[in-house]
């Protein structure tokens, strides 16, 4: 056995211990594993998800980007509850969303999950003030008194800078401050994950800012995890991780680290990488494979560190195209 054998067999002896090692997201609060999500309409089949793998740890603060069409809205759908995945598999907290009962479902969308909807007006009954907002989902989950459900509400109202919206009805609100009071009826049951979708796509620059101050401060100070969809580049760089999903599945993944130098300056460095989903495919960036003229097939080289990809160009021996 030559030293090049010898690597391959030490690579193989690793790939079989970390696939004989716990289970796929075992540590994880949200877990997609291969899922789809098929629409069909007037006899024609759309894939919105197509075998999507993606794990967000418990406390993160991270944002969902991607073109239209690419499957984001889909996946915040059925992890909001909203929506049921067509096949693989989907787990927030431990809850099977693939099989929850509708009881379940309603349970779920009550105590675990917080949603946010882009458009401001959506988030809140107009005939009730923000404190009154706020208190509503205590009020449904029947689980507080009068006088906790106005602590609770006056609490957060506070913590997210809006407490002069209290008595206000929203018409009476900006958008900012819409958004911000939704914030606070999304965390008034304490929910373990925090979904919003394009949450400052109606907002001016200034108003997104407070928007997203408030998303972090409910991160850092309730341990919330929060997941925002996106188109807002701002937004995206403000967060330590960023996928990026095209075609329903993860394609990438942006990773930032802030330092803290010995001068005492703060420097934030980022990563891009690509996403290596459950059956071992990765998506090449489309610039990455327009600039070497690659399509249909490559050609690939496992070193012992790393995997080398080459496009071909019809020169394999025998290869008649």
């Amino acid at each position: 056995m030559n030293a090049s054998d010898t690597t391959l067999v030490e690579l193989e002896r690793r790939a079989k211990a970390r696939h004989d090692g716990p289970a796929y997201g075992h540590d994880a609060l949200v877990v997609c594993d291969r899922l789809v999500r098929i629409f069909s309409a007037d006899g024609v089949e759309v894939q919105a998800l197509q075998g999507l793998d993606m794990l967000v740890r418990e406390g993160e603060l991270m944002a969902l980007v991607g073109a239209s069409g690419s499957g984001k809205s889909t996946l915040m759908n059925i992890l909001a509850g909203l929506d049921v995945p067509s096949a693989g598999a989907a787990t927030v907290g431990g809850m099977n969303l693939l099989t929850m009962t509708a009881k379940d479902r309603l349970r779920y969308r009550r105590e675990v999950v917080g949603f946010i909807w882009q458009q401001t007006a959506r988030n809140l009954l107009p005939f009730l003030t923000g404190a009154q907002n706020v208190g509503l989902p205590m009020q449904l989950r029947g689980r507080s008194g009068a006088r906790t459900r106005g602590k609770r509400s006056d609490e957060l109202l506070a913590m997210l800078d809006v407490a002069e919206c209290r008595d206000r009805l929203p018409h009476q609100m900006s958008g900012g401050q819409q958004q911000r009071v939704a914030i606070a009826v999304a965390l008034s049951n304490s929910p373990s994950l925090l979904l919003a979708d394009e949450p400052t796509g109606e907002l001016d620059s200034a108003s997104a800012e407070q928007v997203f101050t408030s998303f972090r401060r409910a991160n850092e100070e309730l341990g919330t995890t929060v997941m925002i969809v996106t188109h807002d580049q701002a937004v995206a760089e403000e967060v330590e991780r960023t996928i990026g999903i095209r075609d329903g599945r993860t394609a990438s993944e942006v990773l930032r680290r802030t330092q803290v130098g010995t001068d005492g300056r703060a420097t934030t460095s980022a990563h891009e990488f690509v996403t290596l989903d459950r059956a071992g495919r990765l998506q090449l960036p489309a610039s990455y494979s327009a600039a070497l003229g690659m399509r249909d097939r490559a050609m690939l080289e496992l070193e012992a560190d790393h995997i080398k990809v080459r496009p071909d160009h019809g020169t394999v021996a025998g290869d008649g195209t």
